[in-house]
This record gives structure tokens, C-alpha cells and sequence, in this order.
């Protein structure tokens, strides 16, 4: 459990857990921070890949089945003990949604709210158009491959750190691509609302298709800023309170 959920500030009598999936390359140090600031009400888990922090020494995953076993396996006993969310930005939107997939079909579980963040909904044209991208093969065409999601992205300056980023870049954009979805596997859409949030300066995301995905309500918001739009102190501000506020009326 500890090797794979970074939970900075456990709180054992939340109403509901959050769990969040970062973007492709990226760790737990910044998702795994609003577990402070979140109220009670809900406990932050974010999700650490294999390949980085402190899973730095494993192989990176294969493909999204292999990192979807893991994750369900690990979280199914917690994820049947009380309700729970969950938050994905960019490619970890995918993960995201492939896990919520195997626990609907698989186990019957379901989240009470869907957050996505700068992601194409998985049933959508745009979405197939870049999974047939091609990466790059050097770390330093790493710019290259976050422009090409619509962001800006600044490297830091150690050539050791810059390769590590753009290796583990690399091979979750791999396991990206080895999810597919087809909205005729699905028996039954998800009954849950879908919030998606976007950065008003970051390209435009076909997320209409979410529509058909759910029962629920699907709700969209721009925010001021680029791809990561999120990592600004006052959208970060507001994606706590809004989450918090859709979790509190999902009627748990």
C-alpha cells in the first residue's frame, strides 16, 4: 500500500477518499500535497507509478492492464470500505478511467464523482488521433511530447533529473497507448457525475463524449492558465473547494 499510494495526512473518519493519477512523467509531490488541504471530510491517496520517487529501482509498468491489476489489487479493500473519487490529470485521466472501468465491471464498484482534468473523454475521435502520435525517441524531444498534449513545460537544469523526467515521459506515453476503449464494451454507462476542468490557455479537449459515458451530470470549466493550469495557488484553490463540494452533495 505504501509503495504505491503517497497519502501525506490519513484521516481515518473522511466521508470519502479522493484518489488522483498524475500526468504522464510526473510524481506524487504535488497532487499528494492537497491532502492538506482538503477538510476532514475527505483523504487524499495519490497514486505512485513504478519507475520514479521511491519505486525508482522497478521496471516501469508494460501496459495499462498490468498497472491496472496493480492498483485494483492493492486499493479494492479500501475502495470497499467507503466511497471514493477519483482525480485524473492529462494521461493519468486514462489511468483513471481504465481503473473505474475494471472496478465497475469486475467488482460493481463505482466512484461517487469523476474528476477529469486536461483529457480528452476516452470515446472520442481526438482521443484515438493521439494514441496514433508517434514519441519520440530522444529526452530531449521531451518538450515535443508535452507540446504535443498542449502544454508548456520548463526543464530544470540537471541533465541527470532531465533524463529521468523524460524517460518516465516516455514509457507512461508507451502505456497509453496500450489502453483501448470501445464505448460497445461497456453493458452499463457509469451512474456517477463527470466534472471536467481545463486550462483556458491549453488546447481545446473533445469532452462531450463523456455525455455518453454517464447517467450522471457532466459539467465542464476553463481555468486561467496553460496545460498545467492546476499547479497555480488560486485554481488550486478552487479545484479543492469544488471538489469538496461535489463529493459533500453526493449524498454519502
Amino acid at each position: 500500500m505504501e509503495k504505491l499510494v503517497a497519502c501525506v495526512q490519513k484521516k481515518p473518519n473522511a466521508l470519502c477518499r479522493l484518489i488522483c493519477f498524475p500526468w504522464a512523467g510526473g510524481g506524487t509531490s504535488q497532487l499528494a500535497q492537497w491532502g492538506r488541504l482538503f477538510n476532514d471530510s475527505v483523504e487524499v491517496f495519490c497514486i505512485r507509478l513504478p519507475g520514479r520517487e521511491t519505486r525508482l529501482g522497478e521496471p516501469f509498468p508494460k501496459d495499462m492492464t498490468s498497472l491496472v491489476n496493480e492498483i485494483t489489487s492493492v486499493l479494492l479493500k479500501e475502495l470497499k470500505e467507503k466511497p471514493f473519487a477519483f482525480f485524473g490529470h492529462s494521461l493519468g485521466m486514462y489511468t483513471s478511467f481504465a481503473v473505474a472501468l475494471r472496478l465497475k465491471e469486475k467488482y460493481g464498484l463505482e466512484p461517487v464523482h469523476l474528476f477529469t482534468s486536461a483529457a480528452h473523454a476516452p470515446n472520442s475521435a481526438a482521443h484515438l488521433a493521439l494514441k496514433s502520435t508517434p514519441m519520440p525517441d530522444r529526452h530531449n524531444d521531451l518538450l515535443a511530447c508535452v507540446g504535443m498534449l498542449g502544454g508548456n513545460f520548463e526543464l530544470p537544469p540537471n541533465e541527470d533529473f532531465r533524463r529521468n523526467i523524460a524517460l518516465a515521459f516516455r514509457e507512461d506515453a508507451k502505456v497509453f497507448k496500450t489502453f483501448s476503449f470501445e464505448k460497445a464494451d461497456m453493458n452499463s454507462p457509469f451512474s456517477c457525475d463527470v466534472t471536467c476542468f481545463r486550462g483556458s490557455d491549453d488546447k481545446i479537449y473533445d469532452v462531450q463524449g463523456w455525455q455518453e459515458l454517464t447517467n450522471g451530470d457532466v459539467s465542464f470549466y476553463d481555468l486561467p492558465g496553460d496545460h498545467f493550469y492546476l499547479l497555480k495557488p488560486s485554481n488550486e484553490s478552487f479545484l479543492i473547494k469544488h471538489i469538496t463540494t461535489c463529493i459533500e452533495n453526493a449524498g454519502l
